[in-house]
């Protein structure tokens, strides 16, 4: 019975891929758009405040992407190995993961959270803040770091739904969360209602609350799954197994998820050397930039539980198919996307600033970095794909090779020569090796594996016991 349930559980297993990437990353796109949504509005409203309070946005927008982005690691983490559970047939492996899973987000939110409290100043020195910003900074950040566990606790939850193939419910989530910023920045910020504004601290107290209230609306909404958040199914749960298991998948992930706001890091401190205006406009593209790939990043999102499903099933040739498609989609609407930024990037900045000269720097920016999308896609789709098949390290090796090799060499060899261009091209360079190298990486990985195709045919007629121990070969806590 519960090899029966699992099975109904891995709803992705079997149907329309083109269906399954159609269904799972509408509502992810949704649900991205709306947490995207919320760079925006912060940087709209902290815009009124002045130039400076938004070049202190600037600088605090790659750290707090980073730390996001650590996040989203644990929650890939999460989600491979629940799919890849529910995939092999294995429902209580599935169910005690799902519960660690979250428990496991509550502790590293607390330990990074306290970490970046204490590194708050030396950090912001080390990107060339100017000492004129530390306050500024300091008053979004104190707050942002001590709350920082809520939303690890989200990104946990989050996983369990996303390994369920629950996207719709994860987008609620995520709207849950946006909705809150999107009442309370006008609010906070600068203040309405005879409420007098916090100025830059607003936005944070926003996203605390918006945390706050997202985890209340997701463990909700895990309740009316097959793998509710029962923590005393942690007393029955091999600790070291299953932290082994999300952290095989989940460090490799975060890592790579980081390095790209790593890199951003970088270069932010290198535009600083161009003026407050450059690192003005640079910010605030980013924040446009972040929204427009929105579709891009939902898809990303979608992809792993479709493929690791089907992975773990046992059915490669599904999780070929899923990449294709992804890959094609990445292509088209990334070349479109870069042809409307490129032409309406001043009309763009005119929603952020009336300074000429941050205005000039926005839309040389979406010039030259738009055309490197459609190979930001095909990375983070890649990566996706990657996180959901047990090799995070691949994926890792290529995000690194993205900004390491390419992205930072180009931005730094040039920047004397061409000033904030180089940084410009440093990133369009990387978008478009960075996707080159993932289309070879991933196609290359999900056809040497033979053995899982053999276990797909043979698995229907043991009723699921060889795809249960294929998923053991992968993940060796699945039977725990």
């Amino acid at each position: 019975m519960a090899n029966t349930q699992s099975r109904d559980s891995a709803r992705l297993v079997s149907g329309s891929i083109g269906g399954h990437l159609v269904s799972q990353t509408l509502p992810m796109v949704i649900g991205v758009a709306a947490i995207m949504s919320i760079g925006l509005i912060d940087a709209y409203y902290i815009g009124q405040l002045g130039s400076r309070e938004l070049a202190a946005i600037a600088f605090i927008f790659p750290i707090t992407v980073a730390l996001s982005s650590l996040g989203v690691g644990v929650m890939v983490g999460v989600n491979s190995v629940v799919a890849r559970s529910l995939g092999g047939g294995d429902q209580a492996a599935a169910a005690r993961r799902a519960n660690f899973g979250i428990l496991f987000a509550v502790a590293s939110g607390v330990v990074l959270g306290l970490i970046l409290y204490a590194l708050l100043d030396p950090l912001f020195r080390l990107m060339q803040a100017p000492d004129d910003l530390l306050p500024l900074i300091r008053t979004y950040m104190a707050p942002f770091a001590l709350g920082f566990p809520l939303q690890m606790t989200l990104m946990g939850t989050n996983g369990v739904l996303r390994g369920q193939g629950e996207a719709r419910k994860t987008s609620f989530v995520s709207v849950t969360y946006a909705a809150a910023n999107w009442v309370l920045d006008p609010i906070l910020i600068t203040g309405a209602f005879g409420i007098g504004g916090f100025g830059v601290a607003g936005a944070a107290y926003a996203t605390l609350a918006g945390w706050a209230l997202a985890i209340v609306l997701g463990i909700w909404m895990l309740s009316h799954t097959d793998l509710p958040f029962r923590p005393r199914m942690l007393r029955r749960a091999d600790f070291g197994a299953a932290t082994s298991a999300i952290a095989r998948v989940a460090a490799p992930a975060a890592f790579s998820n980081a390095i790209n706001p790593i890199g951003l890091s970088v270069l932010t401190a290198l535009i600083a050397a161009e003026g407050e205006a450059a690192v003005a406009g640079f910010g605030a593209a980013g924040r446009l930039q972040s929204f427009a790939v929105v579709p891009l990043l939902g898809l990303s999102g979608s992809i792993g539980a479709i493929v690791g499903q089907n992975w773990g099933a046992g059915r490669a040739d599904r999780a070929r198919r899923a990449v294709k498609f992804a890959g094609l989609f990445c292509i088209l609407y990334g070349l479109l996307l870069a042809a409307v930024l490129f032409a309406a990037g001043e009309w763009f900045a005119g929603f952020f600033t009336e300074d000429a000269a941050v205005i000039r720097e926005f839309a040389l920016y979406l010039s030259i970095a738009a055309w490197g999308y459609a190979g930001y896609g095909l990375l983070i789709v890649g990566n996706g794909a990657l996180n959901a098949v047990d090799k995070a390290g691949a994926a890792l090796a290529q995000s690194f090779a993205r900004v390491f090799l390419f992205m930072l060499p180009v931005a730094w060899l040039l920047r004397d020569v061409w000033g904030s261009q180089a940084i410009y091209a440093g990133e369009l360079v990387a978008n478009i090796a960075g996707g080159a190298i993932a289309a070879w990486l991933v196609w290359h990985i999900l056809h040497r594996d033979p053995k899982r195709t053999e276990d797909a045919a043979i698995a229907p007629q043991n009723g699921g016991t060889k795809a249960k121990a294929s998923l053991a070969t992968v993940d060796p806590s699945a039977a725990t």
